[in-house]
């Protein structure tokens, strides 16, 4: 008998697209970014390994953190991506900030902690 694979939870389903990126581009990094009521970190916190970054994003939200993952290219290169931007934070707080000039975003996600 040929057991069924169990259905994607909604976070796997929404970082779907950044385990795909890992698996084809092996030496993608994301860096990690803190928000909260004061602001934002402007430098980031940490770098993640490709295999990091889902696992270390799927415990987050499943602690009710929320997240903006963006896939990142420089400007001049936009089909090329560059490297993941991770925008976590817990209640409310003032927007993430835009990406610095010279980099163009190819690819989001928007996860809101229920």
């Amino acid at each position: 008998m040929t057991q069924r694979k169990p259905e994607p939870t909604p976070i796997q389903t929404f970082l779907a697209p950044l385990a795909a990126l890992a698996r084809k581009q092996r030496e993608i990094e994301a860096l990690v970014f803190w928000g909260d009521a004061q602001g934002w970190d402007d430098q980031p916190t940490e770098a993640l390994e490709a295999e990091e970054i889902t696992f270390y994003a799927e415990g987050l939200l499943e602690d009710g953190f929320h997240l903006i993952w963006t896939v990142v290219a420089l400007a001049d290169a936009p089909g090329l991506p560059d490297h993941i931007r991770l925008q976590f934070w817990q209640d409310s707080g003032p927007p993430p900030p835009p990406l610095a000039p010279g980099w163009s975003a190819i690819g989001s996600g928007h996860w809101t902690a229920s």
